[in-house]
């Protein structure tokens, strides 16, 4: 006979048990899903060592037995310009966005000013507008000022008119305590040192967060050079890539090896940051 001491016992382990099988499937579903999201990045890195003639070869190969480490060297022979191009584009637009976005954040989080709550209304308003309704004015503007076939209209944009980085700050910046200000009062600190050494330091999660999403943006970013700029030496990575392919339409290794160079460092700077990352957009506050 089972005692009423022994029962709490086994239906104990019993929901031990339960829990452990279920961490077992959900650990075996999370692996099939994140090797079905890493397969097709090992084809393309794949593919690019291979030799032109054995891409598409039956039966298929994930990585050849001779890699031929030549095909990066014939591509970057060609995309040297439009790398840096990509490089310098995406820090000016992600030390711009952090700067502007932070202030804006501060200034509507924490600041009290007439109509504060209207006006970010007001830009959150803007966000709604697709950018395809703005497109033809925007290109005129930039046409009759002299920015078309430069880098400004790929920048100043983005820079001025951080939405979504200038809410996630000022979201940030509401969470942290009141106390952390008032103390900084007390002991004589100006507007811009409290903003400066008292609470941007503990919004490190949030501009890491910005900073990756500014990033990807501006190196994925196909459409805007593709608009606004015509020289071939003003050209990004994307652009030349696509053009690449053009121009090299059978040769689907070089195709491939352009295209590993642009994601490594897309890879690189979600690596090193991806704590903040997920810390930002969770607001998780005070930074530690």
């Amino acid at each position: 006979m089972i005692t009423t001491t022994e029962m709490p016992a086994k239906s104990t382990r019993a929901r031990g048990s339960n829990i452990k099988i279920m961490n077992i499937v959900l650990y075996v579903l999370m692996i099939i899903l994140a090797l079905t999201f890493i397969l097709p990045l090992l084809w393309m890195i794949g593919a690019s060592l291979k030799e032109e003639g054995k891409v598409l070869s039956t039966p298929p190969t994930l990585f050849p037995l001779h890699p031929q480490w030549s095909n990066y060297a014939q591509v970057f022979d060609v995309i040297p310009r439009f790398f840096y191009n990509s490089v310098k584009l995406a820090v000016i637009n992600v030390v711009g966005v952090l700067a502007v976005s932070s202030l804006a954040g501060f200034a509507f989080g924490r600041l009290r000013f007439p109509a504060r709550n209207v006006l970010f209304v007001v830009l959150l308003a803007t966000a709604m507008i697709p950018g395809i309704a703005y497109l033809i004015p925007q290109y005129i503007i930039f046409q009759q000022i002299g920015w078309v076939d430069t880098q400004l209209p790929l920048w100043v944009p983005r820079v001025f008119t951080p939405v979504f980085a200038t809410f996630l700050m000022r979201q940030y910046f509401m969470s942290l305590p009141q106390e952390l200000e008032d103390a900084a009062r007390v002991d004589g600190a100006g507007t811009f040192t409290v903003f400066w050494r008292i609470l941007l330091p503990e919004t490190k999660p949030a501009l890491g967060a910005i900073a990756i999403f500014t990033f990807l943006e501006s190196w994925n970013d196909l459409f805007g050079p593709l608009i606004y700029i015509n020289s071939r030496e003003l050209q990004t990575l994307p652009v030349a890539l696509a053009q690449f392919q053009n121009e090299y339409f059978s040769q689907i290794t070089l195709l491939m090896a352009g295209a590993t160079i642009a994601v490594l460092p897309v890879i690189v700077v979600y690596l090193v940051a991806q704590r903040q990352f997920i810390r930002g957009i969770t607001l998780t506050g005070i930074n530690r």
